[in-house]
């Protein structure tokens, strides 16, 4: 057995342990469905969207990865990142309008929401302080739907995705092709993928401990501003690990815009959420929005932060 054997066989295994779990409760949930038509509250896994088609997508591109690898070659990463993000929206949209989440009134009376208005009560609050969630001025689209709110929601679950299958793919592609140019992007990649895996897995079981108030606590804003930078490095980082050795203006400066883009529209996707308002992450100068925008001045801060953070890794990264 090759060493690029050996390690599609680690990489299969690990995967599919570490998808267990979602993979699970998504047959769990489709089985529910199949079976009683409909799933109630108290048995829906609230984070089964998007994490069982993230898993799934990344599965089947593990799966495929010698033969991708055997046919498109050079092109290997790109081919599976194109198939692991049309199998996730392929589950995920199949599961938005497919699953109905119920919740019993009285033994008469049921209300059931689609799994895709579910989860945009769930992108509010905290799960645990949902039923006793309260509202400010901010009445957040409730009782209305709206599928735009999804801009940031699947921008994550592709981030995520690609991260994951550039990891995957790249070690391989160093087994395959003995270039080790990318391997210590690569590993700084997937450092960034599992903290912002992390912080999305966090994120699901307490929607850090928002519970509806416009002006979050200090433990949430930090969170909240620790996840947004987190999602701009990591996509940032991925762009980098393409144009290791290249010249300043490319491998230092695209990381940079990409990272500085992908924060700003995860703040358009969140004022999106939340009616053309955003989280307030405390009172005064530095947290209120500012005139004509919505961003306040810790805002633009934050996004600028993530590009500089990127900017000053890939520079490293790229230092002979």
């Amino acid at each position: 057995m090759s060493k690029f054997q050996k390690y599609w066989l680690g990489a299969l295994l690990g995967t599919l342990a570490a998808a267990a779990y979602p993979i699970y409760m998504g047959v769990s949930v489709v089985y529910d469905m199949a079976t009683k038509g409909t799933v109630l509250k108290e048995s829906y896994p609230k984070y089964i969207i998007p994490y069982a088609p993230i898993a799934l997508s990344v599965i089947i591109a593990v799966i495929l990865m010698p033969l991708i690898f055997r046919y498109v070659k050079k092109y290997a990463i790109g081919a599976a990142s194109v198939l692991s993000s049309a199998a996730f929206f392929v589950s995920e949209l199949l599961l938005e309008s497919r699953v109905i989440v119920t919740e019993t009134l009285s033994e008469e009376v049921f209300t059931g929401y689609k799994l895709e208005s579910w989860q945009m009560y769930m992108c509010y609050v905290s799960p645990a302080a949902y039923e006793t969630r309260t509202w400010t001025e901010v009445n957040v689209l409730m009782g209305e739907y709206s599928p735009a709110f999804k801009l940031h929601f699947y921008m994550i679950s592709i981030i995520l995705i690609i991260s994951l299958i550039n990891c995957l793919y790249g070690f391989g592609a160093v087994l395959c092709s003995g270039n080790r140019s990318r391997v210590k992007a690569l590993v700084v990649q997937s450092v960034c993928t599992a903290i912002f895996l992390g912080l999305c897995i966090f994120a699901c079981f307490t929607a850090f401990f928002r519970t509806g108030e416009i002006t979050v606590s200090p433990m949430s804003a930090a969170l909240m501003i620790l996840f947004f930078i987190v999602l701009g490095v990591t996509a940032g980082i991925f762009a980098g690990s393409f144009l290791m050795g290249r010249e300043t203006r490319l491998s230092v400066m695209v990381p940079c815009a990409v990272s500085t883009v992908i924060t700003l529209v995860m703040y358009i996707g969140e004022m999106i959420l939340l009616s053309g308002h955003l989280y307030r992450f405390g009172a005064g100068a530095l947290f209120d929005g500012l005139p004509g925008i919505v961003l306040a001045p810790v805002d633009i801060l934050t996004v600028l932060l993530s590009g500089f953070i990127s900017a000053g890794i890939c520079h490293l990264l790229n230092r002979r």
